[in-house]
């Protein structure tokens, strides 16, 4: 059977989709957002003719309200990271957003369980969330059928908590391929998320475990990313919120020097006698020194430098000079700047290869700093909503330069900051003051808070077992059943609304050809239980 009478009705068609999909660009929402393609190539990639319209869209748009409430107030969204459903019912009656990570999601619910590689299956975060969003459902649709089974008046006293809280979460760096990363995004926006984040390291290499930094991939390809994600979002017409993560700061390796606007911070060797590192590494292992023994040794011997570092300390003040006026504020690559070296230095060579640093997986040695890490979340912001710089230590002046240096470009940019345990904020040089008002600070530069809570869930768990083995049941009963019945939300019946049995005798009344919405009257056992709940 024929889908389109004609080939007119189906131009016609496309036509539509094209001008709904531009009015839709030019929305509030989506206004901000730069797009490198077309909305007629969006439009040939939809399914036209059918519209799907999904709930992420929704939570989306609820959380970009959310936080610009946020940013414009000077207040702050703080919340705590989970893969329990259980844990989000709860969450809900204090914090409006929940956040799911990738390293939780690898420790708690993949089936080999590990560190933060990111080594788990692409729709293992998905999974979560969906699991997720399908329990705010579902205790969203409980309390509408208990509250609707009382009058107006008596509803005023009731249960009336926003379940649907808008999920973030963890999209790592978009598990490889663009089409593996678009399959990934679609089973995020399937799965009723609000927001994702993506990130600029490399697939395979996320370690941290032996003393050296992260390594990321090329600007080009961190750029590839967000663009596919943004590109799977317009596809399927779909308001999800894009977070662009940037991993830069502290990182010490790149994957590749394909980009020119990579090259300033991509590190050679000076030394032209130096041997290549991967030749030190075989060399160190024979005479047995340890691998970071090595690398510190050999960095020093091969004078390792940025080339500008490389021409600043062959050449005169005036000849740098004249040099850094010609590569500044653009894009010049390698063969570029070791062109105008050479012209600048009246026709010497500067040495300097970046080849022989490389690592035994390939990896490029990398210079990061503050300048690049802003230098490349600038590139990034038009393709997404908010903006996060990953830092490994919470430095003043990095945060503060971080945060206006992107915001003189873009004045209303969001941006997200991710506490870690780890975080040790007076040894970091805060006061206790500016430490108890760190929060508020950094909302000030319009930051979103969350931190995921392996440290909480881990000791709750280890301080309930403690006490468990020592007092029995006795103790359970005391410090824990007894305080949980006493703040128990129960119906007429004596059930917890919180476990949903009146709604599956509802199911059965419907079916049954009852009617369950007649008004009752809540009666006294019933509302203090009620009140409890909201205390």
């Amino acid at each position: 059977m024929q889908k389109w009478a004609s080939t007119n009705e189906e131009s016609a068609a496309v036509e539509a989709e094209i001008k709904a999909i531009e009015d839709w660009w030019h929305s509030d929402r989506q206004k901000h957002i730069k797009r490198p393609y077309s909305a007629k190539s969006i439009a040939t990639l939809r399914n036209v003719g059918i519209k799907v319209e999904y709930p992420s869209s929704a939570q989306g748009r609820k959380l970009w309200k959310l936080l610009n409430e946020h940013s414009k107030n000077g207040s702050y969204e703080i919340t705590f990271g989970t893969t329990e459903p259980l844990i989000v019912k709860e969450m809900a009656k204090h914090m409006q957003t929940v956040y799911v990570s990738g390293a939780l999601c690898g420790l708690s619910q993949a089936a080999w369980p590990g560190a933060d590689h990111a080594d788990y299956p692409s729709d293992l975060v998905p999974s979560v969330v969906k699991r997720i969003f399908n329990t705010q459902l579902w205790h969203d649709q409980r309390q509408t059928h208990m509250r609707l089974r009382y009058s107006e008046a008596d509803r005023a006293d009731l249960e009336c908590i926003d379940y649907m809280t808008p999920i973030i979460a963890d999209a790592d760096m978009g598990f490889g391929t663009l089409t593996g990363c678009m399959k990934m995004v679609r089973s995020f926006v399937e799965a009723g998320v609000a927001m994702i984040h993506i990130d600029d390291l490399a697939l395979g290499l996320k370690k941290f475990t032996n003393g050296e930094g992260r390594t990321i991939v090329p600007t080009s390809e961190y750029l590839n990313r967000l663009t596919t994600a943004r590109m799977t979002f317009d596809i399927m017409g779909a308001d999800t919120m894009l977070l662009c993560r940037c991993d830069s700061d502290h990182a010490e390796f790149i994957t590749s020097v394909l980009d020119p606007r990579d090259h300033p911070y991509v590190l050679g060797a000076t030394n032209p006698e130096v041997e290549t590192f991967v030749e030190a590494l075989e060399a160190g292992k024979a005479t047995g020194k340890d691998y970071l023994t090595v690398k510190a040794e050999w960095k020093n011997k091969a004078a390792l430098m940025t080339f500008d570092d490389a021409v600043n300390a062959a050449s005169t003040k005036e000849q740098y000079e004249a040099y850094s006026k010609e590569v500044s504020g653009k894009i010049v690559s390698l063969k570029e700047r070791r062109s105008i070296a050479k012209k600048c230095l009246d026709g010497k060579d500067v040495y300097f290869d970046w080849e022989v640093p490389r690592l035994p997986l390939g990896q490029y040695m990398w210079q990061w700093s503050t300048k690049q890490v802003i230098d490349r979340a600038i590139l990034a912001a038009p393709l997404g909503d908010v903006t996060w710089s990953r830092q490994d230590k919470p430095n003043k002046k990095d945060l503060h330069d971080f945060h206006s240096e992107v915001r003189k470009v873009f004045p209303d940019r969001l941006f997200a900051f991710g506490y870690v345990g780890a975080y040790d904020f007076i040894k970091a040089g805060y006061t206790q003051e500016e430490f108890e008002n760190f929060p508020q600070d950094i909302a000030n530069m319009g930051c979103v808070q969350p931190i995921w809570a392996t440290q909480g869930l881990s000791l709750h768990a280890k301080q309930f077992a403690e006490n468990f083995k020592k007092d029995g049941i006795a103790g359970y009963m005391r410090d824990v059943a007894q305080p949980s019945i006493a703040q128990m939300a129960t119906d007429k019946f004596g059930k917890p609304t919180a476990r949903g049995d009146y709604l599956a005798d509802a199911f059965f009344d419907v079916v049954a050809g009852l009617e369950i919405t007649d008004a009752v009257k809540i009666d006294s056992e019933d509302r203090d239980g009620f009140l409890l709940s909201l205390q």
